[in-house]
């Protein structure tokens, strides 16, 4: 039987509330898989520890902890496949988007180009039909010259990984394209929290080895979310419980400290440092582009809606009616203006939301920061409460055991003769 089962059911059979010793007892598992096994499961569907006056822990499991342990695989499937699945829509929105932008633009300008020189075309022939070729001279043509090459690599952008956490470093504004600028108003720059559980596990790791493998609750709260923290209520611990390796230690007054000695296990002596006293998320920036660049691409997207307009509003000439009715480029042009209007006004509306959008979020980023800072504050001031727990994690702690090259007992480097040859040759010069 897998060991996650016979714990589970080691849980169900005791009633749900369970010491470490009860399951190993009940499922025959070690003290170690047991406890392993017990704080994950506690961890997956939100199991509470428990102190007795008499220092002993237990853990304590909802009834149907299967059926949420069965929800919340599911979701973090589905959670999964939406990420996946949400790479490629967005990839594919981008492409639309962008070639569709261009496409439109040209098809508005040339629009306006034929539109005119067709309303031209009907002046003059409803003025004089033999004067056609002298109207024409220097008319019709436009030449867009003067731009260099806005674009630079209009490809840039279009990588299915343009937004991954990678990818997500702070670009030079300098060296961002027009293009690259464009897209940049309009979708932004991708998530700047994309890593936030990453982070997370590092700054905590960090943290509990620069207390020397030992730490009590209110040090590790400044690196959580949506903690409600009371006293002898530490159940935001369990995870990080879990995720480490750690167990909890009871003191005579019920005081706990929580100790991560496989933290404290290293290949080389190393002083770790946290860099900040609690998890700051950072906040959502608008566009990384430059502001002349910004506001180059509110220019592009007014002058592609005025542009639509005027276009609308020479399609909608009576003079026109014979020549969109005969079908040809104005005709095609006439049928979708609606659509090229559409898209003008979506354009300048894309961005418009999504600054009230990021306005939203950076306000929820802003409160969850100020929430941490407060937890890591206390650790700053401690009252006395605090302070003796603080005393009391600290008479467990242990210096790093560091496994060097000198103190190896087997190495697969090396031939098993020779490590043993010359373990006696080091076991001789100790003597």
């Amino acid at each position: 039987m897998a060991p996650r089962t016979a714990v589970m059911e080691a849980v169900e059979k005791l009633n749900y509330r369970v010491t470490i010793g009860d399951v190993a007892a009940q499922s025959g598992l070690s003290l170690n898989a047991a406890q392993r096994e017990i704080l994950a499961l506690a961890s997956e569907t939100g199991g509470n520890i428990q102190v007795a006056e008499s220092g002993e822990i237990a853990y304590k499991f909802a009834p149907n902890f299967r059926q949420i342990l069965i929800n919340r695989s599911f979701w973090l499937q589905v959670k999964e496949w939406l990420q996946g699945v949400w790479k490629w829509v967005f990839y594919a929105i981008r492409i639309s988007f962008g070639i569709l932008l261009i496409l439109s633009i040209l098809i508005v300008v040339v629009g306006i180009i034929a539109a005119t020189i067709a309303l031209q075309s009907q002046g003059r022939n409803d003025n004089d039909r033999n004067d056609r070729r002298s109207d024409n001279r220097g008319g019709g043509f436009i030449f867009l010259g003067g731009w260099g090459n806005p674009f630079g690599n209009p490809f840039i952008m279009f990588a299915p990984d343009y937004y991954e956490p990678q990818q997500l470093k702070q670009r030079d504004p300098d060296e961002m394209n027009f293009l690259e600028s464009v897209f940049s108003f309009l979708f932004g720059d991708g998530n700047p929290n994309a890593d936030l559980e990453e982070r997370r596990w590092r700054e905590i790791a960090a943290m509990i080895r620069s207390n020397n493998g030992v730490v009590i609750a209110e040090q590790i709260a400044p690196y959580l979310d949506d903690i409600t923290y009371k006293e002898n209520d530490e159940y935001f611990v369990i995870p990080v419980l879990a995720k480490f390796n750690g167990f909890p230690e009871v003191s005579e007054a019920g005081t706990l400290a929580y100790k991560f000695p496989e933290l404290q296990k290293v290949a080389s002596e190393r002083k770790a440092k946290t860099k900040s006293a609690y998890l700051k998320e950072k906040v959502w920036q608008f566009s990384q582009a430059s502001q002349g660049k910004i506001t180059l691409s509110i220019g592009l997207g007014i002058f592609y809606l005025v542009s639509s307009l005027v276009l609308s509003n020479l399609l909608g000439n009576p003079r026109l009616s014979s020549v969109i009715a005969s079908g040809g480029f104005l005709g095609l042009v006439n049928a979708a203006m609606g659509f090229l209007l559409g898209y003008a006004v979506l354009f300048l509306s894309i961005p418009l939301v999504r600054y009230f959008v990021l306005q939203y979020l950076n306000n929820g980023i802003s409160d969850r920061n100020q929430k941490r800072a407060a937890f890591a504050d206390k650790l700053q001031k401690p009252s006395p409460t605090l302070r003796d727990k603080l005393n009391f994690a600290s008479t467990f702690a242990t210096q790093q055991e560091v496994i060097d090259q000198d103190n190896l007992a087997y190495t697969t480097e090396q031939d098993l003769a020779d490590q043993e040859y010359a373990k006696m040759l080091k076991e001789n010069k100790e003597l």
